[in-house]
């Protein structure tokens, strides 16, 4: 069974891409919920977590402490990529076994990954299709402001701290322009849409049942 990645940067749109594919029939994972559940209380995650950073990092009530964790990791890339090493293989294995579960119930699944940290954290040619939802760094800035109620230098702050629009767009086979009006992008996912099951109809038989 393939599986689509679906990445983007900070407000570029991609909720909104996954939400249209969800509501044709796509499967999504959430690669951020697979990154809470990585560290929920009881997991080998967290266990692992305070393990390397002291159980400061920790609730009273025994959650991650993500304020105090942020403040370890904040500006130090040596703390920061401790961490990754931790989480990264964790989101991984639950990302396997959830894959794996899909597959066992419907090999036909059009599965969609939605990945923010694709280029940071994985490789993109382990994946079917690599799909970009993409606004220009300053669209996303201005929707930052706009619509989440950011000051503009942390929207800048939060925009640079991710992967470059053209370390993105470089590993796309689709890119979604969300720059445009909410239609244009549905749209452009309609179209998508459409690509994908032509391309399971040619490989499995199986075709659109809403077509």
């Amino acid at each position: 069974m393939d599986v689509i990645a679906l990445t983007g940067g900070i407000a570029a749109g991609k909720s909104t891409v996954a939400a249209r594919l969800a509501e044709h029939g796509a499967i999504v994972i959430d690669a951020d919920q697979l990154a809470r559940e990585a560290v929920a209380p009881g997991s080998p995650g967290l266990a692992a977590v305070v393990e390397r950073f002291g159980a400061a990092v920790l609730t009273d009530d025994g959650a991650l402490d993500r304020a105090a964790l942020g403040s370890i990791i904040f500006g130090d890339e040596t703390e920061r990529a401790a961490l990754n090493a931790i989480v990264h293989p964790e989101v991984r294995r639950l990302y396997r076994a959830l894959v794996d579960r899909i597959a066992e119930a419907d090999p036909d699944a059009i599965v969609v990954y939605d990945v923010p940290l694709l280029v940071e954290a994985r490789a993109a040619d382990e994946f079917a299709l690599v799909v970009v939802a993409h606004a220009p760094a300053e669209v996303r800035v201005d929707r930052l402001v706009d619509l989440r109620g950011l000051d503009r230098a942390s929207a800048q702050a939060r925009a640079q701290a991710q992967a470059s629009d053209a370390e993105r767009l470089a590993l796309a086979d689709v890119v979604i322009d969300t720059s445009g009006t909410l239609e244009s992008t549905i749209e452009q996912v309609d179209a998508l849409w459409r690509r994908l099951v032509a391309d399971r109809a040619a490989r499995t038989g199986v075709s659109d049942p809403s077509s």
